[in-house]
């Protein structure tokens, strides 16, 4: 059942015994249920929680979020009383950027950093680039996102869907295209990054640099295919995720 509008993270399976909270920012005009069917793939050990982006599904009424501060502190209020149990956090092209911003703000408040942070089709804010996508007009944000990748062209093609797809999508673009990263903060955390071979938007030498954003391990994983691997790749994509939480996934012993 979907936890009440308003709210930003949604958990469609709880999992009280589960040891670990895995928390997934979706990509620029991604929403909730792109995340769905991830924790019939991660095991029971693994709690998902989903952010639920305002504008779309169940928020659809809401107004928009158009800065990534915004955004990341949202999350961040609502992660913070689950930060005293293991967590981690997973983020996809522009949720990525909110992965690692979320994580920065919750380390600034003092509290318990993320287990392990997943970085997949994102480059590091060194790399940050502005655009202006968000500013063309609706054939030019569909031309956007078939570059990105030729199977939204069969999404693109259904007019109704369109309409409610492209206005999400460019409310997001604006989102991470005004995004100013700040000082690198290094986090006591350690990251993955995942990457496509073909992904136009991150080369992997950017890929390699989230290193200089932990004092811990850094790992690149790379995926056949371009920005949206992770939708042909999701098997493989969630057994690496459950591989690498598993040495903090078991359950909790009784409070």
């Amino acid at each position: 059942m979907a936890e009440p509008a308003g709210r930003w993270l949604r958990c469609y399976q709880p999992r009280p015994g589960a040891g670990c909270r895995l928390i997934c920012l979706p990509h620029a005009g991604g929403s909730a249920s792109a995340y769905r069917a991830w924790p019939a793939f991660v095991g029971e050990r693994i709690e998902v929680h989903i952010a639920q982006y305002p504008g779309r599904e169940d928020r659809y009424a809401e107004p928009h979020v158009h800065d990534l501060p915004t955004a990341a502190a949202r999350i961040a209020d609502e992660i913070a009383p689950i930060t005293r149990g293991r967590y981690a956090l997973f983020g996809h092209s522009m949720g990525g950027a909110i992965a690692y911003e979320v994580a920065v703000m919750l380390l600034q408040r003092g509290l318990p950093p993320p287990a392990h942070l997943f970085v997949s089709g994102r480059e590091p804010p060194a790399h940050h680039r502005h655009g202006t996508v968000h500013n063309l007009d609706d054939e030019g944000i569909a031309a956007e996102l078939i570059r990105l990748s030729p199977f939204n062209k069969e999404l693109l093609a259904q007019p109704e869907l369109a309409a409610l797809v492209l206005p999400i999508v460019r409310s997001d673009y604006r989102l991470i295209e005004s995004y100013r990263p700040g000082a690198d903060v290094v986090l006591p955390v350690p990251i993955t990054v995942l990457a496509g071979t073909e992904d136009g938007e991150l080369s992997l030498v950017e890929a390699r640099d989230w290193s200089r954003y932990t004092d811990r391990e850094m790992r690149l994983r790379t995926f056949p295919g371009d920005h949206f691997f992770l939708n042909e790749h999701r098997r493989a994509v969630t057994d690496l995720i459950a591989e690498t939480l598993s040495p903090i996934a078991d359950p909790l012993p009784p409070a």
